[in-house]
């Protein structure tokens, strides 16, 4: 890069040091968005870690930390002897620039390959019957509606059957403090974009949602892993305890995953509940509730949400029908205070004006069948679970695991070896396993797997068969000598 593409460059970054937090994470940040935006065009060259460091003033550690981060994300390559250089568009979407495979919630939706049994995408596979009958009904409702179908914060037909369906948990609630979203994930992005800057402290468990994760990195967020699902025991430090010290440094946000958990299918005991909803309030810190599959418990009745502990207003809900229902049904919705409803609604209007109507109103319908569609689907799951932990005994004894008390998944530990590696040899066999450290904010767990039984009992033996002879194929050897390419 010459001086005058440097000169642009600086111009370009600007006040790039404007807010909080470590200025690696804040200079990364203003880097991604030149990146993102097409004005760091790909196949660029960056200046060298010194040259950019003397024109920013700071210290060379922190352009070099800065890169190493964009690195991880696909956004940069940095190479030895060739320097750093935006990534090319067409770099597949299943790994990163610097060969790491990237994230398994998005592995294989985005390039799904053919003849592999994928325990990497925990969703259901086929829309239940009610779902179409939910269709006919809100079809029928649209004979001579009136409406635009601008509603950014959700039908309001929706907005109040939500509302009702906390009252009926003993949470009350209008349909002011409910905002319907596309889904999970567009609730936490929005709440991210709305209650997080770059260089701000966010806290959640270790393991935990690895989409979760993917929306704090691109917010530029430094990303602290606490102990949030395990109850003071005689003999065992008070992790709790350790979550009220981190609240003290006022993070900008806490995420829990209580109930159902993904990965691990823990829920939280009531005593846990309670003190981390009161440390949320004692430090005014906001506390996200993800309850995603909390009404896939597999004994009993759901649990309260953690917005039922707290006398304030800091705890926020976000929940969908995605994996109750189906996947394709892109219908979920936060519950918080009225006030940030309304900001979260014109945020969201910014970006696309409001759900589709019809699919909001297949969701009000199929809200009222909610006790009929859970009973029907815990029973299936449960079953399933109780399979493949019996497959995972037979056939594979030295793993060691867990078993689920609710959700979608288990979280099982190899005896040896790294996850990473097991898994190419996995692929290979035809199973799609993903690892464990895309579940850990900074990389550990890496001798754990996340398994689904999510599949039919038939597909379910079928891949543990093929896992078993995966991992005598690399226990033969402990650890392939070199990992090999990823095959799809």
């Amino acid at each position: 890069m010459n001086g005058s593409n440097l000169d642009d460059l600086v111009d370009l970054l600007g006040r790039w040091a404007s807010g909080r937090g470590p200025l690696y994470l804040l200079l990364a940040a203003r880097l991604r968005a030149l990146i993102d935006d097409g004005v760091l065009h790909p196949d660029s060259p960056l200046p060298p870690d010194r040259t950019l460091a003397t024109r920013l003033a700071v210290g060379r550690g922190t352009v070099v930390a800065a890169y190493d981060l964009l690195q991880q994300e696909g956004r940069v390559v940095r190479r030895q002897g060739s320097g750093t250089r935006v990534a090319p568009c067409e770099l597949p979407a299943t790994r990163t620039a610097d060969s790491v495979v990237a994230n398994p919630l998005l592995l294989h939706i985005l390039h799904p390959p053919d003849g592999v049994s994928l325990l990497t995408c925990a969703a259901p596979d086929e829309p239940p019957p009610e779902l179409a009958e939910a269709y006919q009904e809100a079809a029928g409702r649209l004979t001579g509606l009136r409406d635009l179908g601008y509603q950014p914060a959700g039908n309001p037909a929706l907005r109040e059957a939500v509302a009702a369906y906390y009252r009926d948990r003993g949470l009350p609630t209008t349909s002011q403090e409910i905002l319907v979203t596309s889904g999970a994930q567009q609730a936490l992005t929005l709440l991210t974009g709305l209650l997080i800057s770059p260089g701000d402290t966010v806290l959640t468990g270790s393991p935990t949602y690895p989409g979760a994760l993917e929306v704090f990195r691109h917010a530029a967020a430094a990303i602290r892993p606490v102990t949030l699902d395990h109850p003071a025991a005689p003999g065992r430090r008070d992790e709790m305890a350790d979550v009220g010290v981190a609240m003290r440094e006022r993070p900008a946000l806490v995420y829990a995953v209580p109930t159902a958990s993904n990965p691990t299918g823990s829920v939280m005991d009531a005593a846990s509940r309670r003190r981390l909803a009161a440390l949320a309030a004692e430090h005014d810190v906001p506390l996200v509730d993800d309850e995603v599959c909390a009404e896939l418990c597999f004994t009993g009745d759901t649990p309260p949400p953690l917005a039922s502990y707290a006398a304030g207003e800091q705890v926020v809900t976000i929940a969908s029908l995605s994996k109750l229902v189906w996947g394709g049904l892109r219908v979920g919705w936060i519950r918080a205070p009225a006030p940030l409803i309304a900001r979260l609604a014109r945020l969201r209007a910014l970006t696309d004006l409001g759900g589709e109507v019809v699919s909001q109103l297949a969701a009000t319908a199929l809200l009222r069948r909610l006790g009929d569609l859970r009973r029907a689907r815990v029973r299936v799951l449960r079953e399933r679970h109780d399979h493949l932990c019996a497959e995972l005994r037979a056939h594979l004894p030295s793993w060691t695991f867990e078993p689920a008390r609710g959700g979608q998944t288990i979280w099982v530990r190899l005896p040896h070896g790294e996850a990473d590696s097991f898994a190419q040899v996995a692929l290979r066999h035809g199973v799609a396993v993903p690892p464990g450290r895309s579940f850990d904010p900074l990389g550990g767990h890496a001798d754990h797997l996340r398994l689904h039984y999510l599949f039919p009992e038939e597909e379910l033996s079928r891949a543990v068969r093929n896992l078993a002879a995966a991992w005598h194929a690399y226990d033969g050897s402990r650890r392939p000598a070199s990992r090999p390419a990823l095959l799809i």
